[in-house]
């Protein structure tokens, strides 16, 4: 009876245990991010290996196992640890003996989230270069320059004896280059934006060009032939240059010797060209209305007794006398006659619509009259 309220107790213990491990373990497992990355092989990677992010441990790989021609890694991500939505895996092997580790790159700054039960694909994570591969891959270089390869016929050891010949003396020559080739990629790196801004415009110009190839087809055909012109008479285009560069020599000469005097005739036309300047308004309308007095005197040319045939209204001299007084009504008369009438003398003659003091009758009112 004692014996079975020991072992009943024991059990009862045990219970407490286990719930309490599973609560635990439970608690622990809240927060935590769960990834699945898949490589195209994962050698040396193992359930309980480290999952780092910037060499920093940040959880553990909690599974390896094969998935059809991939390898499926579960990875369990630290309560906390942020990791950005685009992350990818990389297998890390920090030396060739030394256990692999997970690492998920970028670190976070900023951004969405990766998100639970997360997949990353094959195409996006990578993996070392395996000894094995590294070695067959110097063998395989190997045997293709070899004496079973390239340098079947002795051809890569004459290349080698040539560049060895070529570089002989030349070591100096050679690290100026590469020093001044650093300093122009250093140049480069400053002026990066110019330079992608440079690329930038000649991209729109050729895009330009190519928008209108059949212009610059023509543009070209044009220039060919008027290339092709130059040539046929390039001697004739020779003896012309050479003629003015004696006729502009003569002229150098001319202007050398005759300095004074063209310095004086100069002088002499600033007063012409002043009055010209000062003038131009009344040059302006004489150009406009010396075409229709050329007109007037054609049509008052009479050629049959060689005469030219005119008459005036002396009337309009006068337009009722000069208007000295400055309240003197102008309504009547456009803005040029108003000038004519300050311009002109006072003429003894009748003002115009009059005759001797009184209103001029017309023609009309003259031949009622008769009647």
């Amino acid at each position: 009876m004692r014996i079975t309220r020991i072992v009943g107790i024991g059990a009862g213990l045990a219970v407490v245990a286990v719930a309490a491990t599973s609560g635990v373990m439970a608690m622990d497992d809240e927060g935590r991010t769960t990834v699945t990355a898949y490589f195209d092989q994962a050698t040396g990677v193992y359930a309980g290996s480290d999952l780092r992010i910037l060499g920093v441990k940040v959880g553990t790989v909690e599974s390896v196992r094969p998935k059809g021609e991939e390898v499926e890694v579960r990875l369990r991500v630290d309560k906390g640890v942020q990791v950005p939505k685009d992350a990818h895996a990389v297998v890390v092997a920090p030396s060739l003996v030394a256990d692999r580790y997970i690492q998920l790159a970028p670190a976070y700054h900023g951004g969405p989230l990766l998100a639970d039960e997360a997949e990353l694909p094959a195409s996006h994570n990578a993996t070392p270069v395996e000894v094995d591969q590294l070695y067959a891959s110097i063998t395989e270089l190997s045997t293709a320059l070899g004496p079973d390869g390239a340098n079947s016929d002795g051809a890569l050891a004459r290349l080698l004896d040539t560049g060895a010949k070529n570089l002989d003396g030349n070591g100096k020559a050679i690290g100026n280059s590469i020093e001044q080739f650093g300093k122009a990629t250093k140049t480069l790196d400053k002026s990066s934006g110019n330079l992608f801004d440079t690329l930038s415009y000649l991209q729109t110009f050729t895009t330009m060009l190519k928008d209108n190839d059949g212009g610059v087809r023509k543009a070209e055909q044009q220039l060919n032939s008027v290339t092709g012109f130059l040539a046929d008479d390039k001697e004739n285009l020779s003896a012309a240059l050479k003629e003015l560069g004696t006729a502009l020599g003569q002229v150098k000469t001319f202007i050398k010797d005759n300095r004074g005097a063209l310095k004086a005739n100069v002088d002499a036309l600033v007063p012409i060209t002043q009055t010209l300047v000062d003038q131009r308004a009344s040059l302006a309308e004489s150009m406009d209305t010396l075409p229709l007095a050329a007109d007037n005197v054609v049509k008052a040319y009479d050629p049959l007794n060689r005469t030219i045939n005119g008459r005036t209204n002396l009337n309009e001299l006068s337009m009722g006398g000069p208007l000295t007084d400055e309240s003197a009504d102008l309504s009547g008369l456009t803005p040029v006659d108003a000038i004519r009438q300050k311009a002109l003398p006072s003429l003894p003659l009748p003002a115009v619509g009059t005759v001797y003091g009184t209103p001029a009758k017309s023609a009309t009112q003259k031949k009622g009259a008769k009647r």
